[in-house]
This record gives structure tokens, C-alpha cells and sequence, in this order.
């Protein structure tokens, strides 16, 4: 019985809110299509003029502060330039390589030099590690 109740209740809410018409809700106005379109309002002022009453400051104080406080944090081009991990350094050892014969009909290989890394991996300082400039 109480959800025949509840549900008559509800369906009976529902029809209600459907209940009233469009020109109620929206009202027509005094305005041509016409007059919309060249920019005129009810009151006859343009768009443009009744838009400036809304404008407001694009940053208020108290937002140039919070920006302020957020560059620190936030990712620029100008602070990504300037490395958060700089790479430790990594000398190269360079190792010269003298003639010799290789293979099973020794063929004669010219000398050459080759170059690698100390460290087989690059290593990372932390942020605030190194502060010297590499």
C-alpha cells in the first residue's frame, strides 16, 4: 500500500513539472529576429556594452599571489630548460687500438682509437645535489 502511494505520488510530481507550457518558461520577448541579429537588445543597448558591465580584471590580487606561489611548481619552457636531474659527470676513456692481424688467413687491421663511457650507466643527481655547474 505505502509503494502505491509513494509511486502515485512521484508519477503525480512528474505530470506536474511537464505540465506548463513553453511560453511560460521562456517568454518571447519584445525583440525581432531582426534586431538580434543587428545586435540590440531589449533595452535597445548593444551586446558588446552590456557585456562590459560583466567583464572583471583577468588577474585579481589575490590570483597574482596564488600564481605567483604556483610557478615553482608549475612546468615552463624556461624551467624545463634548466635541468630538475642534471646528469653526474661521465669521462669518456678513449683507448687506442694498434695494428694487428685477426682472423684464420690474418688479414691486417690498421690501428684506431675508440671511445666509451667511464660508467656504464648515466647517473643522476638529485635535485639540489649538485649545485656547481657542470
Amino acid at each position: 500500500m505505502k509503494q502505491r502511494l509513494l509511486l502515485l505520488l512521484c508519477l503525480s510530481t512528474l505530470l506536474a513539472g511537464c505540465s506548463t507550457t513553453k511560453d511560460e518558461l521562456l517568454p518571447a520577448g519584445d525583440s525581432t529576429m531582426l534586431e538580434l541579429w543587428q545586435n540590440r537588445g531589449m533595452s535597445g543597448r548593444t551586446a558588446t556594452a552590456a557585456r562590459s558591465t560583466l567583464r572583471r580584471a583577468l588577474i585579481s590580487e589575490d590570483s597574482a599571489a596564488r600564481q605567483a606561489l604556483e610557478e615553482s611548481y608549475t612546468r615552463t619552457a624556461e624551467n624545463e630548460i634548466q635541468q630538475v636531474f642534471p646528469r653526474l659527470p661521465n669521462p669518456d676513456m678513449v683507448i687506442y687500438i694498434y695494428p694487428h692481424m685477426s682472423g684464420n688467413a690474418p688479414a691486417p687491421v690498421p690501428g684506431y682509437s675508440s671511445v666509451f663511457p667511464f660508467y656504464s650507466q648515466v647517473q643522476y643527481a638529485l635535485p639540489g645535489e649538485r649545485t656547481e655547474a657542470l
